[in-house]
C-alpha cells in the first residue's frame, strides 16, 4: 500500500503556522511587479502605491527583507546582469558601487556535507524511509521541510492554502516512504537553513540525496556554486562530463528535492535567462535578490 495515502487530510498541517504581518506576500507583489515591469523602471512611489504603503514604509518593509532597496534589487536580478555573471563568472554583485554601497560585504556560504543514498535505495521509492516533515515560516513563504535520521532529505516552499499540494509533490517522489508530521525535528533544520549566521564550516548542515546517479551527480555540482554566482545548464552539464545533456541536467535541476540549499536557483539559460522554477520563477528571483543582500552585508 502506498504508505502516504494512509495519512489524514488534517495530518498534512495540524496548525496554522502563517507569520503575522505577511512581509512576504508584500514583498512577492513588489518582486512580481518590478519583474515584470523592470524596463519601465517602476518608481519607488509606484511600487508603494501597488501594495498600499507610503514609499517610506516599502523602502523600509523591503530593505529589512532583502538587504537591498527595491531599486538595488530589481538591479542584482535583471537580464543584463546575469549575462555579465555568465560572461565573467563574476559576483551576482559585480561591484559594490554598481548597486550604490560603500564597500563589498562579507561573503558568506551555506557549508553542507552530503550523502546519497544507493540506487538500490532509491528504486525502492523510500520503502523502509522514515521521513518526518514540518511547515515553517521562511524568507521565501512556507517552507516543507522533510528529514531522515541522516540528514535533510527534502525543502519545498509553497504559500498559504497550498500546503497540501506542496506536501503531494513531495511525498510522489518517495511513495512507499512513511511519512511523520514531526515540527519539533524539522524546526532545527528550519533554524539554521534560513539564518545566516548558522551557516558554519565547523557546524555542516547534512543532507541526503535520494535520486538517481545522474540527478545526485547534478546535485552535487549545484552544491560547487558560490553564493552570488551562476552557472548555466551547459556549463552544469560540462562539469559533470556529459556536455550534450544540458536538457537532461535541466530537467534533474527541476527534480532536486532540497530546494535552497542544494542551490538549483542558482542555475541559469545560456542566455543569461532565469528560465524556470520549479516553486515558481518569482520566488525564484526572491532567492537570488535575498542572496545578493546578504553579499552586500
Amino acid at each position: 500500500m502506498n504508505a502516504h495515502s494512509s495519512i489524514k487530510p488534517t495530518a498534512v498541517l495540524s496548525r496554522d503556522v502563517t507569520p503575522e504581518g505577511g512581509d512576504y506576500e508584500i514583498v512577492r507583489r513588489v518582486i512580481e511587479k518590478i519583474s515584470l515591469d523592470y524596463r519601465d523602471q517602476p518608481s519607488l512611489e509606484t511600487l508603494a502605491d501597488d501594495v498600499g504603503l507610503t514609499p517610506t514604509a516599502l523602502q523600509k518593509l523591503f530593505t529589512r527583507w532583502a538587504g537591498l532597496s527595491p531599486k538595488a534589487f530589481l538591479q542584482a536580478v535583471t537580464l543584463d546582469h546575469a549575462r555579465r555573471m555568465l560572461d565573467s563568472g563574476l559576483p551576482l554583485l559585480e561591484t559594490s558601487f554598481e548597486l550604490g554601497m560603500s564597500g563589498p560585504g562579507r561573503l558568506h556560504d551555506l557549508f553542507v556535507t552530503h550523502e546519497a543514498m544507493s540506487p538500490g535505495d532509491y528504486k525502492t521509492r523510500g520503502a523502509g524511509l522514515v521521513i518526518r516533515y514540518g511547515y515553517h515560516i521562511s524568507p521565501f513563504g512556507l517552507a516543507l521541510v522533510m528529514a531522515t535520521d541522516r540528514g535533510l532529505a527534502g525543502l519545498a516552499f509553497c504559500d498559504p492554502g497550498e500546503e497540501r499540494a506542496a506536501f503531494a509533490d513531495m511525498s510522489g517522489r518517495w511513495p512507499n516512504a512513511s511519512f511523520v508530521e514531526d515540527m519539533g525535528a524539522t524546526g532545527p533544520y528550519a533554524a539554521r537553513i534560513f539564518n545566516p549566521s548558522r551557516w558554519r564550516a565547523d557546524q555542516p548542515l547534512h543532507v541526503v540525496m535520494i535520486g538517481t546517479d545522474f540527478q545526485v551527480r547534478v546535485w552535487q555540482a549545484l552544491l560547487r556554486i558560490p553564493m552570488g554566482k551562476v552557472r548555466s545548464y551547459g556549463a552544469i552539464a560540462g562539469e559533470i562530463g556529459s556536455p550534450s545533456a544540458s536538457r537532461a541536467v535541466g530537467a534533474a535541476n527541476g527534480a532536486n528535492p532540497i530546494s535552497f540549499v542544494v542551490p538549483c536557483h542558482r542555475a541559469i539559460g545560456k542566455s543569461g535567462d532565469l528560465t524556470g522554477y520549479h516553486w515558481g520563477l518569482t520566488r525564484k528571483r526572491a532567492i537570488l535578490g535575498w542572496e545578493a543582500g546578504q553579499l552586500s552585508g
